[in-house]
């Protein structure tokens, strides 16, 4: 659940004699989303994408520190038809499109959790490591016409440390089908009570040890997000990429000591080789 860079990376668009070429090289994508990365150009077999991206973000959900990441972009796929299966970091999954206004995916990732040393200003001295964990994201995206012009989305995300459901809707700009240009959506996401204790509870031994106060929340509605995506081809091979992300917290979480902000932020940008 992780956008303003659209006049910057505007400036990086090939001269107008490139486009015309350009465009017959590039076939359709799974879905025109820049938010759906796809690298098989539109053929059957593998498709692969390699690069990096710079994050400016909140250090930990809740905190008011904010700091700069270095992340590995792109993603090892394979697609036949209007499958395609995927390796994307720290997850592996499957997405597919059925009668062109429904996109399927299914995938299991890794959760990294918190530790203190997330918090350069000790915020989190006292309260220990959450636990890492396997989620399971299982989501479908719903579009009003097969231009996805517009979208509802729901995801559930079931791990060993709760769930989160998450339920939107989006507009795509732009109208080149190979997964370039921009989109913007809105999401209210809710967690079970396992969840949001485990990112914004506070139990006796944790309170004695840090000195803040005890925190104990009951599942329900979590946040409300709106994102943006961009993505553009320099020339035949190179993505440029951004992203940004702000996510508003419900009260319940605004009370937690964890809680710093009552709001999450990320900014992003990066470049993907495409092979």
């Amino acid at each position: 659940m992780k956008r303003i860079t659209g006049l910057l990376l505007a400036v990086l668009l090939p001269g107008l004699f490139l486009q015309p070429a350009l465009a017959q090289d590039q076939k359709t994508a799974l879905v025109p989303l820049p938010s759906v990365d796809d690298f098989t150009r539109g053929k059957d077999g593998w498709g692969f994408g390699l690069g990096l991206g710079v994050e400016y973000e909140s250090a930990y959900e809740g905190s008011d520190e904010f700091g700069f990441e270095i992340d590995p972009a792109g993603a090892v796929q394979w697609r036949r038809g209007h499958d395609i299966f995927f390796w994307a970091g720290e997850a592996l999954g499957w997405r597919g499109l059925r009668s062109d206004i429904w996109l399927f995916e299914a995938a299991i990732g890794f959760d990294e959790g918190r530790k203190e040393s997330d918090s350069d200003d000790g915020r989190l001295d006292g309260l220990g490591d959450t636990d890492e964990g396997i989620e399971v994201v299982l989501q479908a995206r719903r579009a009003f016409n097969a231009d996805w012009r517009y979208w509802l989305d729901g995801r559930v995300v079931s791990g060993e440390n709760g769930n989160l459901g998450l339920f939107g809707m989006g507009r795509r700009f732009g109208e080149k089908k190979d997964g370039s240009g921009s989109e913007i959506g809105i999401v209210a996401v809710f967690h079970d009570s396992e969840r949001a204790n485990r990112d914004f509870g506070i139990n006796p031994s944790q309170s004695a040890a840090s000195g803040l106060n005890e925190a104990n929340l009951s599942g329900g509605f979590r946040s409300i997000g709106i994102n943006y995506n961009y993505r553009t081809y320099i020339n035949e091979n190179w993505q440029v990429f951004g992203e940004a992300l702000y996510e508003h917290y419900g009260s319940d979480i605004q009370d937690s000591p964890i809680a710093r902000n009552n709001y999450e932020a990320e900014v992003g940008i990066g470049f993907i080789y495409v092979f």
